[in-house]
């Protein structure tokens, strides 16, 4: 009997929300992982805003409502149900009611869990993917709710919607916090750099993001070069780009922790 695929490599996993669930995928495929949880998620410290755009949605004050992410959508349920719980009904009617665009599969999965689903899915999970699939249509007047990732404006979303004569209306439900202190993200960054992990398999934006916040830009490419990089999808990708780090694996269609398990598993065979 051949060993799993990822037999004894060690792969690092800088998730935190859903770390046990993505660290069992890797497991089962034989692999160590390295739990090194990078960021957190939390409810926007301040609700007042939040409950603002929740009030004037289920009053029908979005024609639209792009979704960046599955997370937002569940924190805003999460805010109405802990501040506003009576509002719920008229949140689901708006939300059916509304034009609503995806920008990936997370954000269309938590749609499904309300029994409704996306009329316009991006074809890649971006912002430009979003722009692409909104282009060749008319958005002058109408009202646009924007979910926006964490706390980040998304200037290149919100120009074009404002360019295009939409009235624009953001919310933004949720904030990113550190998960580990910045000795514990050095530590991590010595362990890539020891050249003894395998891979480190980025789920999200921010945590790239923390990396860089915490070391030298020079000293985090340096340790994600002694290691495979794997990421779940397109953003990801653009994110380390951005900042220099070649990406050596990432699904190919659906970018979710399963495949990038998968991918992971092809990735490391090759080596």
């Amino acid at each position: 009997m051949s060993d799993p695929p990822l037999y004894h490599r060690l792969i690092a996993v800088p998730e935190a929300r859903e770390l046990d669930v993505f660290a069992a995928l890797l497991e089962r495929r034989g692999a160590q992982v390295l739990r090194a949880p990078l960021v957190a998620i939390h409810d926007a410290p301040e609700p007042a805003p939040v409950l603002a755009w929740l009030e004037d949605f289920s009053a029908g004050g979005c024609d639209d409502l792009i979704l960046l992410t599955g997370e937002g959508l569940r924190r805003l349920l999460s805010c109405l149900m802990r501040w506003r719980p009576n509002l719920r009904p008229a949140f689901l009617q708006a939300l059916s009611a509304a034009r609503r665009i995806t920008r990936g599969p997370k954000p269309a999965r938590a749609l499904r869990e309300l029994e409704l689903g996306p009329d316009i899915e991006a074809l890649t999970p971006t912002t430009a993917g979003v722009i692409a699939s909104l282009k060749e249509l008319s958005l002058h007047g109408r009202r646009v709710g924007v979910q926006l990732y964490g706390t980040e404006a998304n200037r290149p979303l919100q120009d074009f919607l404002l360019a295009a004569g939409a009235q624009l209306k953001t919310v933004a439900p949720y904030v990113y916090a550190s998960a580990s202190d910045d000795e514990a993200v050095r530590e991590l960054l010595r362990q890539l750099g020891s050249g003894r992990v395998d891979a480190i398999a980025f789920t999200s934006k921010a945590q790239v993001e923390r990396l860089f916040a915490v070391a030298a830009p020079d000293a985090v490419r340096a340790a994600l070069a002694a290691t495979q990089v794997a990421v779940v999808g397109p953003v990801v990708a653009e994110a380390l780009r951005q900042h220099g780090v070649s990406v050596d694996g990432m699904p190919q269609s659906a970018w979710s922790m399963k495949p990038l398990s998968a991918e992971l598993a092809r990735l490391l065979s090759a080596s």
